[in-house]
């Protein structure tokens, strides 16, 4: 059996191994095709493709945009982008300057209010004024700086959905993410559906709307998943014709917990997965 990653994540955003790394890593776990899959950027293609034909690795060119939803980030995941389109990329850098604004808000926030010595320039100093920031960056300059114990307690105390210091995306929505991917000419699919704290109902509420707006796919596959998660996202994908898609959300040493292919350990995702979705390519 042939097993596949298509949620990861490199440096180019908030993972810690390089698209190399990655590709060569995926290569030992003994994976067929991984996706490579940064918050809001494609910087960590164009180094990851080389290594993927190097190293003899099938590569899907992918993104995952965060977007907002009743106050919650949700991310949307698009596969097989035309990553290199100039007006695909001349929208993703309008989607980055949101991204950014927001940042730039809850770092002043946690700076004036939490009383943490933070500011934009000192990330940007730490991790690069290239980086597109995310939340885990903000999350791993507290842990440097010993305000936290764990990154998770920066996501469980302060900078969480509806934490004190969280501020959401503005003005850019789940619709608009999908637009944004059906430009790159790829295959938007909802990420990690269940980490949205929404119930039964507000959770189909939601698919549907995103299905007439575009969705074609699921992440029913995922490293968090537990009990009857899966099969509970497989029959939400069949009562919305939807394609179903797996990854592991694998971030390095972010989420030391979660590793490429395997998760948390029992993570299998079948190639079969990524044919049905390459036979949904128009």
């Amino acid at each position: 059996m042939n097993y596949i990653d298509l949620h990861v994540h490199s440096n180019a955003s908030d993972g810690t191994y390089s698209p190399e790394e990655i590709i060569v890593y995926g290569k030992k776990k003994n994976l067929k095709a991984l996706a490579l899959t940064d918050h809001d950027t494609v910087d960590g293609l164009s180094s990851a493709f080389a290594a993927a034909s190097k190293y003899d690795m099938e590569l899907v060119s992918g993104i995952e945009l965060s977007t907002e939803y009743k106050g919650k980030d949700v991310h949307i995941l698009g596969l097989f982008i035309n990553w290199e389109d100039p007006d695909f990329l001349k929208s993703l850098k309008q989607f980055q300057n949101s991204r950014d604004l927001r940042n730039e808000k809850m770092i002043l926030k946690l700076n004036q209010e939490a009383g943490f010595d933070i500011s934009l320039k000192q990330m940007k100093e730490r991790f690069g004024s290239d980086v597109v920031l995310t939340r885990a960056h903000v999350a791993r300059y507290l842990l440097e700086h010993g305000y936290i114990k764990s990154m998770e307690q920066a996501f469980h105390k302060y900078i969480g959905d509806n934490c004190k210091y969280f501020i959401p995306r503005e003005k850019v929505t789940p619709q608009q993410g999908i637009a944004l991917i059906q430009k790159a000419k790829g295959i938007p699919i909802l990420a990690h559906p269940l980490l949205y704290s929404l119930s039964k109902n507000e959770l189909r509420i939601l698919v549907s709307s995103l299905k007439e707006s575009g969705l074609m796919g699921l992440e029913a596959i995922y490293s968090r998943n537990k009990g009857f998660d899966e099969s509970n996202m497989r029959q939400l994908a069949r009562d919305y014709d939807l394609l179903i898609s797996g990854g592991s959300d694998f971030h390095g040493s972010n989420k030391p917990d979660i590793d490429l292919g395997s998760g948390t350990g029992g993570l299998k995702i079948p190639y079969e997965v990524l044919d049905n979705i390459k036979a949904a390519i128009c």
